[in-house]
């Protein structure tokens, strides 16, 4: 299970990006920088994310459109997204950021120990739901186990209950095969 944690971070100027890289670092999650909306997407693709710090205003998608396109995705849609912007406290772009799915909305500049308190959170958030879901297959599994053996035992009952020269050792066998995993 020892996945990371990875935050996506969306900004179409480096120098954002790599100010972003630097207030994670320390944290326990992978910062992985894109340039751009689409490039966005298609990382969204192949990777998961426990955040995702997205720029408002880029050029040809903006973060807005980028943050409704991953809103759809069945893959993406609960990755919480915190919208980072240099416009000034414009209550209308916040309101349109979270009316396309974002759990916050950052004007910069911005307290770095804020946004890494709440990366920390949404951090914190995914590596427990990663440890939800092993703990959800391995109780499967030991269903599944359990299923086995059941029906094992039940196949060994009939046996013994047929009578016959061979019952016991046939049931004993069956039951030997079933305790080892046979």
């Amino acid at each position: 299970m020892g996945e990371r944690a990875k935050a996506l971070l969306v900004d179409d100027r480096r120098d954002n990006l790599l100010a972003l890289e630097a207030i994670l670092q320390g944290l326990p999650v992978t910062p992985v920088a894109v340039e751009s909306g689409e490039a966005a997407l298609k990382q969204l693709l192949t990777d998961d994310f426990a955040v995702i710090l997205l720029d408002a205003h880029m050029p040809n998608m903006d973060g807005f459109e980028t943050a409704s396109h991953i809103k759809r995705r069945e893959r993406t849609r609960h990755v919480p997204i915190l919208f980072l912007t240099a416009a000034d406290r414009d209550a209308q772009l916040a309101l349109r950021g979270y009316a396309v799915g974002a759990v916050d909305y950052l004007t910069k500049p911005f307290d770095p120990w804020v946004l890494r308190a709440k990366v920390s959170i949404f951090v914190e958030l995914w590596t427990k739901n990663q440890q939800l879901k092993a703990q959800a297959e391995a109780s499967k599994e030991r269903e599944a186990q359990w299923q086995r053996l059941t029906t094992t035992v039940d196949e060994a009952a009939r046996v013994l209950r047929s009578g016959g020269d061979q019952a016991a050792t046939e049931a004993l066998d069956l039951l030997e095969k079933a305790r080892w995993g046979d």
